[in-house]
Protein backbone atom coordinates (compact mmCIF):
# COMPACT_ATOMS: atom_id res chain seq x y z
CA UNK A 1 0.00 0.00 0.00
CA UNK A 2 1.39 3.43 -1.01
CA UNK A 3 1.87 6.06 1.65
CA UNK A 4 0.37 9.46 1.12
CA UNK A 5 2.81 12.31 0.31
CA UNK A 6 1.84 15.05 2.73
CA UNK A 7 2.84 18.63 3.27
CA UNK A 8 5.12 17.46 6.05
CA UNK A 9 7.03 15.27 3.59
CA UNK A 10 7.36 18.22 1.21
CA UNK A 11 8.65 20.45 4.03
CA UNK A 12 11.27 17.85 5.04
CA UNK A 13 12.37 17.49 1.39
CA UNK A 14 12.81 21.25 0.99
CA UNK A 15 14.55 21.71 4.34
CA UNK A 16 16.88 18.75 3.67
CA UNK A 17 17.70 19.86 0.12
CA UNK A 18 18.37 23.48 1.02
CA UNK A 19 20.25 22.37 4.14
CA UNK A 20 22.70 20.43 1.97
CA UNK A 21 23.13 23.40 -0.40
CA UNK A 22 23.72 25.84 2.48
CA UNK A 23 26.16 23.45 4.22
CA UNK A 24 28.20 23.00 1.03
CA UNK A 25 28.25 26.78 0.42
CA UNK A 26 29.48 27.50 3.96
CA UNK A 27 32.16 24.82 3.63
CA UNK A 28 33.36 26.17 0.27
CA UNK A 29 33.38 29.76 1.56
CA UNK A 30 35.41 28.79 4.63
CA UNK A 31 37.93 26.94 2.43
CA UNK A 32 38.26 29.93 0.10
CA UNK A 33 38.71 32.40 2.95
CA UNK A 34 41.31 30.26 4.75
CA UNK A 35 43.45 29.74 1.63
CA UNK A 36 43.54 33.36 0.44
CA UNK A 37 46.88 34.88 1.36
CA UNK A 38 46.21 38.57 0.79
CA UNK A 39 45.30 41.22 -1.70
CA UNK A 40 46.61 41.88 -5.18
CA UNK A 41 46.68 45.65 -4.73
CA UNK A 42 46.03 47.71 -1.61
CA UNK A 43 43.90 50.31 -3.36
CA UNK A 44 42.38 49.55 -6.75
CA UNK A 45 41.71 53.22 -7.51
CA UNK A 46 45.36 54.19 -7.02
CA UNK A 47 46.44 51.14 -9.04
CA UNK A 48 44.19 52.24 -11.90
CA UNK A 49 45.83 55.68 -11.87
CA UNK A 50 49.28 54.07 -12.22
CA UNK A 51 48.26 51.65 -14.98
CA UNK A 52 49.42 53.75 -17.95
CA UNK A 53 52.81 54.26 -16.28
CA UNK A 54 53.11 50.50 -15.84
CA UNK A 55 52.35 50.03 -19.54
CA UNK A 56 55.10 52.53 -20.44
CA UNK A 57 57.57 50.67 -18.22
CA UNK A 58 56.60 47.37 -19.87
CA UNK A 59 57.17 48.84 -23.35
CA UNK A 60 60.60 50.14 -22.27
CA UNK A 61 61.51 46.68 -20.94
CA UNK A 62 60.41 45.03 -24.17
CA UNK A 63 62.55 47.49 -26.15
CA UNK A 64 65.64 46.26 -24.27
CA UNK A 65 65.28 42.85 -25.93
CA UNK A 66 66.28 41.02 -22.77
CA UNK A 67 64.86 37.72 -21.62
CA UNK A 68 65.44 35.01 -19.07
CA UNK A 69 64.47 31.45 -18.30
CA UNK A 70 64.41 30.11 -14.78
CA UNK A 71 65.11 26.50 -13.77
CA UNK A 72 65.37 24.88 -10.33
CA UNK A 73 68.20 22.37 -10.05
CA UNK A 74 67.86 19.16 -8.06
CA UNK A 75 70.03 20.60 -5.27
CA UNK A 76 67.59 23.53 -4.75
CA UNK A 77 69.55 26.30 -6.46
CA UNK A 78 67.98 28.35 -9.25
CA UNK A 79 69.66 28.84 -12.61
CA UNK A 80 68.86 31.82 -14.84
CA UNK A 81 69.61 31.52 -18.54
CA UNK A 82 69.71 35.15 -19.70
CA UNK A 83 69.19 36.31 -23.29
CA UNK A 84 70.56 39.61 -24.62
CA UNK A 85 71.62 40.83 -21.17
CA UNK A 86 74.84 42.92 -21.07
CA UNK A 87 77.85 41.50 -19.26
CA UNK A 88 78.07 42.56 -15.63
CA UNK A 89 74.31 42.81 -15.14
CA UNK A 90 73.02 42.24 -11.62
CA UNK A 91 70.26 39.67 -11.18
CA UNK A 92 68.08 39.30 -8.11
CA UNK A 93 64.74 37.69 -7.36
CA UNK A 94 61.95 37.85 -4.85
CA UNK A 95 60.05 34.64 -4.17
CA UNK A 96 56.56 34.53 -2.76
CA UNK A 97 54.18 31.66 -2.26
CA UNK A 98 51.13 32.00 -4.56
CA UNK A 99 48.76 31.69 -1.59
CA UNK A 100 50.92 33.51 0.94
CA UNK A 101 51.37 30.40 3.08
CA UNK A 102 55.18 30.66 3.25
CA UNK A 103 57.46 33.61 3.99
CA UNK A 104 58.87 35.66 1.11
CA UNK A 105 62.50 35.15 0.20
CA UNK A 106 65.13 37.29 -1.56
CA UNK A 107 67.70 35.70 -3.83
CA UNK A 108 70.91 37.01 -5.31
CA UNK A 109 72.66 35.45 -8.28
CA UNK A 110 76.30 34.97 -9.23
CA UNK A 111 77.54 34.61 -12.80
CA UNK A 112 78.38 31.01 -13.62
CA UNK A 113 79.11 31.30 -17.36
CA UNK A 114 78.24 33.66 -20.18
CA UNK A 115 74.54 34.52 -19.82
CA UNK A 116 74.14 31.92 -17.04
CA UNK A 117 73.62 32.84 -13.39
CA UNK A 118 73.10 30.64 -10.32
CA UNK A 119 71.41 31.63 -7.06
CA UNK A 120 73.53 32.06 -3.95
CA UNK A 121 70.70 30.66 -1.83
CA UNK A 122 68.72 27.43 -2.06
CA UNK A 123 64.98 27.54 -2.67
CA UNK A 124 62.59 25.45 -0.61
CA UNK A 125 60.61 22.99 -2.70
CA UNK A 126 57.03 23.79 -3.64
CA UNK A 127 55.22 26.28 -5.82
CA UNK A 128 56.55 29.83 -5.90
CA UNK A 129 55.98 33.01 -7.85
CA UNK A 130 59.33 34.56 -8.76
CA UNK A 131 59.81 38.25 -9.58
CA UNK A 132 63.10 38.27 -11.44
CA UNK A 133 64.93 41.62 -11.74
CA UNK A 134 67.89 42.35 -14.02
CA UNK A 135 69.76 45.66 -13.65
CA UNK A 136 72.41 47.03 -15.95
CA UNK A 137 73.25 50.70 -15.50
CA UNK A 138 69.96 52.61 -15.69
CA UNK A 139 68.18 49.79 -17.51
CA UNK A 140 65.81 47.59 -15.54
CA UNK A 141 63.98 44.42 -16.61
CA UNK A 142 61.43 42.61 -14.43
CA UNK A 143 59.23 39.59 -14.94
CA UNK A 144 57.04 37.44 -12.76
CA UNK A 145 57.08 33.75 -13.50
CA UNK A 146 55.91 30.57 -11.78
CA UNK A 147 58.37 28.10 -10.29
CA UNK A 148 57.21 24.60 -9.47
Amino acid sequence: MAREFTGRHMLLTFVGGFGVVVAVNFYMASQAASSFGGVTVENSYIASQKFNGWLDEARAQEALGWGAELVRKDDGYLVVEAVGVPAGAEISAELRHPLGLKDRARLTFAPQAAMRYISNEKVESGRWTVRLTILSGKDRWEREMPLE
